[in-house]
């Protein structure tokens, strides 16, 4: 795959773009004028796709990182998949209406801060649960075995706060809401054992991150910016690019080791010029919000 297109390479060397000292590379990087933009604050919603999806870390696939140097990009996906930890529980016992998140939609869908609200839109409205016969049947559609048995398959992440999420079965969506929002308005306590998967972000995976790596939000425009690219090619230096978030213009990450001279000044320089430090940005994400409204 090519990284720089041969007339933007030509175009870079025209403008001078050469090798430089750590210090040269510096200068040069925290004078450059590139759109930078604050990371996106998270997003209070029912919907587990809503970002950040850090979630992904965990197992990041091999080729999910792009650039010129398969140890370099190795290198940067082996300290990116110890940011956050994974765990695993099974519990007696979680009182249906504690649910109050959902996976399963796309990006695109509204954002509803709580179950209640999106049961409210027509989809769910459809399912029509008047009584309790029809409510059993309707969880019994979203939770397999149920009323006999069945278990809840469940996802809480540290940077959601409290908020459970149900991992169903997508087309089960609607039902399952509907099913929540009544057990809520009558009162019915629901117990169900579940499988419920943490993630937290991992504080020695964090100030290793910090000590190894510069790992800055690139709008994309810098990747077919002149000046921008002559700085990142310049010596060879390595670099690793990464794409997490998902939506259309969205930031990409790049990482700089901080052991290389150069690339520890290009990070350093993109830096004061603006770039966001996505470091400092998961240091800060909230590991607790206040109880969502409407649950038990």
């Amino acid at each position: 795959m090519s990284f720089l297109p041969p007339s933007l390479v030509a175009l870079a060397q025209r403008l001078g773009l050469g090798r430089r000292t750590p210090h040269q590379l510096l200068q040069k990087a925290r004078a450059l004028r590139l759109p930078f933009q604050p990371l996106p604050p998270l997003q209070e919603s029912i919907w587990w796709q809503a970002d950040p999806p850090l979630h992904r870390l965990v197992e990041l696939p091999r080729d999910a990182l792009s650039g010129p140097v398969q140890e370099d990009k190795a290198a940067a996906r082996a300290v990116l998949m110890h940011l956050v930890e994974q765990e695993q529980r099974s519990l007696d016992g979680v009182d249906l209406r504690q649910v109050d998140g959902l996976v399963g939609k796309d990006l695109h869908a509204p954002l509803y801060d709580g179950l209640e609200a999106y049961s409210a839109t027509p989809e769910c409205r459809a399912v029509r649960i008047i009584s309790y016969n029809d409510f059993v049947r309707t969880l019994g559609q979203a939770v397999p075995g149920f009323p006999e048995a069945g278990r809840l398959q469940l996802r809480q992440a540290e940077w959601r706060g409290e908020r459970l999420f149900w991992a169903g079965e997508p087309q089960h969506l609607p039902a399952f809401a509907a099913a929540v929002a009544y057990a809520r308005r009558r009162g019915l306590e629901i117990v169900l054992p579940a499988e419920l998967t943490c993630y937290r972000l991992s504080e020695s995976g964090l100030a290793g991150m910090r000590r190894r790596y510069h790992m800055l939000a690139m709008p994309a425009q810098a990747w077919s910016d002149p000046a921008f690219m002559g700085l990142l090619l310049d010596q060879g230096m390595p670099y690793a690019r990464l794409a997490l978030l998902r939506r259309s213009g969205a930031p990409e990450f790049l990482l700089l080791p901080r052991r290389h001279p150069a690339a520890n000044a290009l990070g350093e320089g993109l830096r004061q010029a603006g770039a966001p430090d996505v470091s400092d940005f998961l240091a800060v994400l909230p590991t607790t919000v206040e109880r969502v409204p409407g649950r038990a």
